[in-house]
């Protein structure tokens, strides 16, 4: 809506009393004073009416010269209705009128005629009869014609005292004192500029030149002028604040007056303007209002708030001088309403304390009368054990010395955040506790806890939900805090707290091993965030879990309390079943910052292993898991699990998969690895654990002669060298004839190929660096190491010739000769005769 737009009118046009001749009468077209721009007073013509320089206000240098207050100006003296008026002529309240002056008159008249002439302008100004007022400011000047006033029918008068915290009218007592003479009400006005103090320091400025009010029959309420910004300078319209902002600020304006009056201060404002800059606030309705609607004959629909006025600005440009009004009411009403009696809230609000202190002889003596001007309009009388405090929404009800009062009074009584009792304090309850109800909230007392509050909200919701004091938290500890990670609160009680932030909603944290973890890990503004729902208790052996924001916290009796965070971790613990799996509960926290930045977790049931590879693995509480812990677990040559542990292989055993390689375990073999490499290949190659090797009987074991290793299976070893590679020397005779004459460490050295069977005679052999091992069932076995005689003896055949199988092994005395028996012969040799068959 434009500021044009916000003007109100109806249908029905002003109703104009015009002169005998039927026409308004012409008004005499004279010059302003020294050239000044047209004011108030200018006609529809652009021309000024004519004004006598006797009335007008004092030039600068007149005031100087007559020792006068200096002349404001024009841009920090606004007056009543200013905004409005320049709407109507300009459509801006912000862009001067062409007839605006401090220098003329709204009205167009000199001041000196009487509007009951006949043939003056007066006589042209409609009005709506009843009890009309008038309201002047320093643009009226010094000297305001008070009795032509009077003799039209104003019977009360408004007179400007102040404007912000830094302008006072200098003809203020001259004009209301002139009001006064004139048998007329009278009070002061204030015009606000909000955005350029505070309400409260306005307030006390206005009182402390002429804002002031007493009960003498005579003064009317202080008024509080708020409308359109007159002044570019100072913003737009609202004052560049926002309504929440300009609410506040007149609230303020209002406490302080009545504190330092005893009186809510009426308010002055246009239904446009409040609806726009205070959002449609309903908070004053419970001020007298001065409502401005121009070029009407009636005064429109009310602001926000108002069902009726109280006082009709009708015209700023009536008959006389200043602005008119009509009082919503007859004489008497009027009256009533300057002396605050009667059906005032004030009269009110005393016979409801009389009638409390009646039936309460336990108050004590009077201490003072009865007070008002509090915050809405309250009212309170004191006694020696307390005070009886009343306002319009709550009543009258006690407020009983003792630490329930003590924390409402330093919480800010009614001006603070619980706001006026609703109830008196009850007593009796948990623990000979007591509590008292407020407007917003309740205060609850025991011997134990002290006097706490527990304001209306989430967070008390949450605690009455859960049963109050007579619940699992008791009683308060401490005030409701604010100001938490992410806008979060919370409140403390005896066995716990309530936190509250906006995604989580309020969740209690009870006083348990659970809370206990959650602040050990900085609870809010550590990983887990907020409590997301309540401790849930139940689970086996007595265990209990609460879940948060980023994880959860899971207790048993024999594990104690520890977070699960979000993540793999926790993923796989959930998809295992979590404390009903194999795992159980957490007997740790998760752990991270291992090898390749990896994390786990240890549970009763083993352990939960991540690395960015493998992703999280879990390792069973088992004989794998301890000879991999044994080994040094991730930072060892095996590395992360990639996989679970598997059971049900050959003859019930179980195997686990590592980076770098496996775990075997069988009740016969135990637990142990099998490391990548040839050995593994090997072993893997002739079927693991299903093959002729069956399980590992010890882990690979290295530092053998020239660099080899070795691992013993069930059914056998496979021996490696970087020369040989790896080869299989199963168990039997063979292998213990390699074994008895020193393996790898004798003549022999490693195998070079495994074991082969069905040679003659069922007999079997296999081939070393420096020789080989036959067997059969007659001769056993026998070693035929390299050399001259091994050589013969494959020329002629090995076991498929003359000879047959060895049946002893080859025997040197000394290094000039060496024999080895065979089957059919035997082989000597020497240097000089090389090798002979006997």
């Amino acid at each position: 809506m434009s500021p044009a737009q916000a003007i109100e009118t109806t249908d029905a046009a002003p109703q104009v009393v015009t002169t005998a001749e039927g026409t308004p009468p012409a008004v005499a077209e004279t010059p302003l004073r020294d050239g000044a721009p047209a004011g108030d007073g200018a006609s529809t013509d652009g021309k000024a009416a004519a004004v006598p320089k006797e009335v007008l206000p004092p030039t600068a240098e007149e005031s100087e010269q007559q020792g006068l207050p200096p002349v404001v100006p024009e841009e920090r003296n606004a007056s009543m209705g200013q905004g409005l008026a320049r709407i109507a002529e300009t459509g801006d309240p912000q862009v001067p009128r062409a007839a605006e002056s401090r220098d003329s008159r709204p009205d167009g008249t000199t001041g000196t005629e009487s509007p009951l002439d006949a043939g003056s302008a007066a006589t042209s100004y409609w009005n709506p009869g009843g009890v009309l007022g008038v309201d002047v400011s320093s643009h009226q000047g010094r000297f305001v014609d008070w009795s032509s006033a009077s003799a039209y029918g104003a019977r009360f008068a408004y007179v400007k005292a102040t404007e912000n915290d830094d302008y006072a009218n200098p003809y203020f007592s001259d004009q209301y004192e002139g009001s006064a003479a004139s048998g007329m009400y009278r009070g002061a006005y204030h015009f606000a500029l909000p955005n350029m103090s505070s309400g409260s320091e306005q307030a006390d400025f206005f009182v402390r030149n002429g804002g002031g009010w007493s009960a003498d029959g005579k003064t009317l309420p202080p008024l509080l002028d708020v409308e359109f910004n007159p002044y570019p300078s100072l913003g737009n319209t609202c004052y560049n604040m926002t309504p929440s902002q300009m609410v506040a600020w007149i609230a303020d304006f209002s406490r302080q007056m009545q504190v330092l009056t005893g009186r809510k201060p009426m308010i002055y404002t246009a239904a446009s303007w409040w609806n726009q800059c205070t959002g449609n606030s309903t908070a004053f309705g419970d001020h007298a209002l001065h409502v401005a609607r121009y070029g009407t004959t009636t005064p429109g629909t009310m602001p926000a708030g108002w069902t009726r006025q109280d006082v009709w600005q009708y015209t700023d440009s009536g008959p006389v001088i200043g602005d008119w009004n009509q009082w919503n009411g007859d004489l008497a009403s009027l009256e009533s309403f300057v002396r605050n009696d009667s059906d005032s809230p004030d009269a009110r609000a005393a016979a409801a304390i009389s009638a409390v202190v009646s039936a309460a002889p336990e108050l004590g003596a009077v201490t003072s009368g009865v007070v008002c001007g509090l915050v809405d309009g309250g009212c309170y009388q004191g006694f020696t054990t307390g005070a009886v405090i009343w306002s319009s929404g709550t009543g009258a009800v006690i407020s009983a010395n003792g630490p329930i009062r003590n924390a409402w009074m330093a919480a800010g009584a009614q001006n603070g955040a619980l706001g006026y009792p609703k109830a008196s304090q009850v007593c009796g309850i948990r623990d000979g506790g007591c509590y008292q109800s407020f407007q917003n909230g309740e205060v609850l007392w025991s011997n134990a806890s002290g006097a706490h509050i527990s304001k209306a909200g989430v967070i008390r919701t949450a605690y009455r939900a859960a049963g109050a004091e007579n619940g699992a938290l008791g009683f308060p500890t401490g005030a409701q805090a604010c100001g938490l990670r992410d806008g979060g609160c919370y409140q403390s009680f005896q066995r716990g707290e309530i936190l509250w932030s906006p995604a989580s909603g309020a969740q209690i944290s009870k006083a348990s091993p659970i809370r206990t973890a959650y602040r050990a890990a900085r609870a809010e503004n550590g990983i887990l965030g907020y409590p997301i729902a309540s401790e849930i208790c139940g689970l086996k052996l007595e265990g209990c879990y609460q879940a948060y924001q980023n994880g959860e916290i899971l207790y048993s009796s024999k594990t104690g309390a520890h977070i699960s965070r979000p993540g793999a971790i926790r993923d796989l613990y959930r998809s295992s079943k979590a404390e009903n799996g194999v795992l159980g509960f957490p007997d740790s926290d998760e752990t991270c910052g291992l090898k390749n930045g990896g994390c786990y977790q240890s549970f009763q049931g083993g352990e939960i292993i991540w690395s960015a590879t493998t992703g999280a693995q879990i390792t069973n509480n088992s004989a794998i898991r301890t000879t991999y812990r044994a080994a040094g677990a991730e930072n060892s040559l095996l590395g992360y699990p990639v996989n679970a542990q598997i059971c049900g292989i050959r003859d019930g055993g179980c195997y686990q998969s590592f980076q770098g390689g496996e775990i075997f375990w069988s009740t016969a073999s135990g637990a142990n690895i099998s490391r990548q490499g040839g050995i593994r290949n090997l072993y893997r190659s002739i079927g693991a654990e299903n093959g002729r090797l069956g399980f590992p009987t010890t882990a690979e074991i290295c530092g053998l002669r020239d660099s080899g290793c070795y691992q013993s299976f069930q059914g056998g070893e496979i021996f490696w060298s970087p020369s040989t590679g790896a080869e299989l020397v199963t168990t039997g005779s063979i292998r213990t004839a390699y074994r008895s004459a020193g393996a790898e460490n004798s003549a022999l050295g490693y195998p070079l190929a495994k074991e082969t069977c069905g040679l003659r005679d069922g007999g079997c052999y296999q081939s070393f660096q420096r020789g080989e091992i036959l067997w059969s069932s007659k001769t056993g076995a026998r070693i035929t190491a390299n050399g001259p005689i091994r050589t013969t003896y494959r020329q002629s055949g090995a076991e498929n010739g003359t000879l047959g199988y060895p049946t002893n092994n080859q025997a040197c005395t000394t290094s000039t000769r060496c024999t080895q028996t065979f089957q059919r012969g035997t082989l000597t040799w020497t240097p000089t005769t090389g090798v002979k068959r006997t």
